[in-house]
């Protein structure tokens, strides 16, 4: 059980966590952008001065790319179960300007709402882990379980050097399970446990037709267009109902149980609302599945950018001598992205005219992630959750993909939950990103009521 002291502190201190986080918030950590070298490392430094002034035992340990900051609560006891809490410092680029409201690293407030790149996504949510800690160390309390923070600064860039520290380190960073505070709830009376993430992988599909670009009067209709091959060969990997149409692309699906699709049906959902929201006149997806199975526990094939011809200004009438799309497939459990890559290109390969050549190429994909939503240690997260909220918790899949997790599992052998802050208006990785100081404290309680939980159901 949460000391209600600790409680109170969190309450006390409202204002000053809310203007660390707006310190936070300043600094420019964009990892995508090498002009930012120094800020990743202020980043890094301001968090690893907040740990320790939490009362944590903190240091910032080097990679190959930008520092972690790695995090301990004192007096650590073998004989008490280890959790860790994982986040990240870097931020996405802000572009494009002219469509803030306010400047992105100026963090402003507006009612219960700040306004400030990366705050949602992802230093408000791991740093309301770290405010909670601190009402438990500072009201002179131990936590019944030792806590490892390990936060990152390349999530937004693939978390390459992360990958080889967890490789080399994962004797140190031995945990019973992974806490995550980086996915969204559907609202703020409804906090979620976000038990599932779907995989990706990611393919660039080049066809080269003629050896230059040809003109259309004099040579359309006898030479092949390799824009109109790969739009026929693209427009049949969907049928009409939705579905994949790729030889073996569903053989490994699991099928969402009945007790799934049942908590999933909790979620509120108002479809003309979401329609308007995203400026559509109708939804489309697999057939025999709501909008939010289709999005989060169903996989797919998404075209992201398609490439040919002559795009500027005016008109040029021209066979274009090749064309190229950019494609990933979200993946869920127990779909391997290797496998489903091997598909999709056998596929795309027989239904290739010999007209053009095909060239097909596999970018870095991931796994998708589950863990049992029945399970001790997620029922505790749930109760903690209710605590925090004042709601009862919902479980909810993630359509999106956290390769990192995957790698967690691999490495370390523990599973991860992921019990996110963001509402599903904060805007991450788009302009006027914000992040709701209500989800704020109520994660603060979450997490001082989580590490009871946790340990108690780790000993079950």
């Amino acid at each position: 059980m949460t000391p209600p002291d600790v409680l109170a502190y969190i309450q006390e201190n409202e204002e000053r966590f809310i203007s660390e986080l707006f310190e936070y918030a300043r600094i420019p950590g964009i990892s995508a952008q090498s002009e930012h070298a120094a800020d990743m490392r202020a980043s890094a430094e301001w968090l690893a001065r907040r740990c320790l002034a939490a009362g944590l035992e903190a240091e910032i340990r080097e990679t190959t790319g930008n520092p972690v900051v790695l995090a301990r609560t004192p007096r650590q006891d073998p004989a008490r179960p280890t959790f860790l809490v994982y986040g990240h410092y870097d931020v996405q680029p802000a572009d494009p300007l002219e469509l803030w409201t306010s400047p992105p690293f100026e963090p402003r407030r507006d009612g219960r709402n700040v306004y400030a790149r990366g705050i949602s996504d992802n230093k408000g949510q791991h740093l309301a882990h770290i405010n909670a800690v601190e009402a438990w160390l500072k009201c002179g309390h131990d936590l019944p379980c030792n806590l490892i923070f390990l936060i990152e600064g390349e999530e937004e860039v693939g978390s390459k050097a992360l990958y080889g520290f967890l490789e080399t380190h994962a004797d140190e960073l031995a945990c019973k399970a992974l806490v995550v505070s980086d996915t969204e709830i559907p609202g703020m009376a409804h906090p979620a446990l976000c038990y599932s993430l779907r995989g990706m992988a990611p393919l660039e599909i080049r066809l080269d037709g003629p050896n230059r670009d040809l003109h259309s009067g004099l040579f359309g209709g006898a030479v092949d267009n390799p824009a109109m091959v790969l739009c026929q060969m693209l427009g049949s990997l969907r049928d009409a109902s939705g579905r994949v149409t790729v030889p073996g692309f569903y053989d490994d699906v699991v099928e969402l149980s009945a007790y799934e699709r049942g908590q999933m049906a909790r979620v509120p959902f108002d479809e003309a609302e979401f329609r308007a929201s995203l400026g559509v006149g109708a939804l489309f997806g697999e057939a025999g599945f709501t909008p939010d199975e289709q999005r989060a526990a169903r996989p797919t094939l998404e075209i992201n950018g398609l490439t040919s011809g002559y795009q500027g200004e005016g008109g040029k009438t021209i066979v274009p001598s090749r064309a190229s799309a950019k494609l990933t497939m979200r993946l869920v459990p127990d779909q391997d992205p290797a496998k489903i890559l091997a598909l999709v290109k056998n596929h795309l390969q027989a239904i290739c005219p010999p007209t053009v050549r095909i060239t097909l190429t596999g970018g870095q994909g991931g796994a998708p992630y589950i863990v049992d939503p029945a399970g001790p240690l997620a029922q505790a997260c749930m109760r903690a959750a209710r605590t925090g909220f004042g709601h009862d918790c919902v479980l909810v899949r993630g359509g999106g993909s956290i390769p990192i997790i995957a790698a967690f599992k691999r490495h370390l052998d523990a599973d991860t939950y992921m019990l996110g802050l963001a509402l599903p208006d904060d805007n991450a990785h788009s302009p006027d990103e914000k992040f709701s100081l209500d989800a704020y404290m109520a994660g603060m309680k979450m997490s001082a009521a989580l590490w009871p939980e946790l340990t108690s159901a780790a000993g079950s």
